[in-house]
């Protein structure tokens, strides 16, 4: 009989066999990004949650792989794979072009290079290297942020968006109401400013910075 570690392990193996984190590996199939999350897998009473037939199915699906092989990495004794440890990251320069991000701020495609960050524990998380000056003084070039599309945020949280315009602006939450949003530049040299919500594509929070 398998036991719901070994489910889980196998899930975790599968995609990180096909160069996905688990997050990347639910999109694929079509399901929800966190359906394979850590935070999925023990309800908040600290009752095991296995992952449903349907997942599974639909993972299978997408990855091309047949029941059997999946038993196969059921099977397969060790040691879970930490959790991002290899992140997906790219220059801000480079980010602002069409297929790096599906709508939501999820990276997506293959251009992507690896940024080795143990211990992570938010497989949603990628990272953003900075490029040019325009930063500073909060941010050099070369300095490394790490955003999560899944974190919360609230006023006051540094934060990345991109808006339709194919901007990246790495700024300050200063306000957000139903409509608009105003950001703080990283750079004191520029003043506020406000979007509409209508302008932005994505919105996420960066929770680790390399200054």
């Amino acid at each position: 009989m398998f036991t719901h570690e070994q489910i889980w392990q196998a899930l975790d193996h599968l995609a990180e066999s096909r160069g996905l984190s688990p997050s990347g590996m639910a999109r694929r199939a079509g399901l929800d990004p966190t359906t394979f999350n850590i935070s999925k897998r023990e309800s908040p009473d600290g009752k095991r949650r296995w992952p449903s037939t349907e997942s599974i199915a639909k993972v299978l699906q997408s990855t091309g792989l047949s029941l059997e092989e999946f038993a196969q990495f059921i099977l397969r004794k060790g040691r879970r794979p930490a959790i991002a440890t290899h992140l997906p990251v790219i220059a801000m320069a480079q980010a602002n072009q069409p297929g790096f991000f599906d709508p939501t701020g999820f990276p997506i495609g293959n251009d992507w290079d690896r940024l080795e960050f143990p211990g992570l524990k938010d497989d949603s998380a990628y990272a953003l290297e900075i490029s040019g000056d325009s930063m500073l003084p909060t941010y050099r070039a070369g300095d490394i942020l790490i955003v999560s599309p899944l974190a919360s945020i609230r006023r006051g949280d540094r934060v990345v968006i991109k808006t339709r315009q194919a901007e990246i602006i790495a700024a300050i939450l200063v306000r957000q109401t139903a409509t608009k949003i105003t950001l703080q530049s990283a750079n004191p040299a520029f003043q506020d400013r406000d979007f509409d919500l209508t302008e932005i594509e994505w919105l996420v929070r960066i929770i680790w910075a390399s200054q």
